[in-house]
């Protein structure tokens, strides 16, 4: 009995300052890449998205998910050598899907609540917090003061 091929998953974080076309290409060639040998199963552009943390000065990318699956490590081994030395690539990531992985996010990335069933109250949404002004931010954040211990005996008791 033979194994099905495992579901992968290749992020794109590509430069979003590079040309339309040059974006197009990238996506492209990974595309053609991975129907070359393997088979593809979804495609997802994200759109531009800001960065966690600033990469090579950059604060935003133009996110794309491509799930795939893939027999063999030469898939793998070329799309990372390829993706590495592209010019346009932010990062990229490839992941081995385990069986059961829930689907990626829709390509808005808003997460869905779940409507209240008929008879169940609706929860309270919480306020919005108000912005404090960045003198008071450090304030607002400390931890909270720890229980103070008893009073030590003074020597002279």
């Amino acid at each position: 009995m033979t194994l099905p091929a495992p579901t992968y998953d290749l992020m794109l974080l590509l430069d979003p300052q590079a040309e339309e076309s040059a974006r197009a290409k990238i996506v492209a060639d990974a595309v053609s890449a991975i129907n070359a040998q393997g088979e593809l199963v979804r495609q997802d552009d994200w759109g531009e998205r800001p960065l966690a943390y600033p990469i090579d000065r950059k604060t935003s990318a133009n996110y794309y998910l491509l799930q795939f699956h893939a027999g063999q490590s030469a898939l793998l081994e070329g799309l990372d050598r390829t993706l590495r030395i592209t010019d346009g690539v932010v990062r990229h990531r490839i992941i081995k899907l385990r069986p059961g992985t829930p689907n990626p996010p829709e390509a808005g990335g808003a997460q869905r609540r779940p409507e209240p069933a008929e008879g169940d109250s609706p929860r309270a949404e919480p306020a919005p917090a108000a912005e404090a002004p960045a003198a008071e931010a450090p304030a607002a954040e400390a931890p909270a003061a720890e229980p103070e211990a008893a009073p030590a005996p003074s020597p002279s008791e």
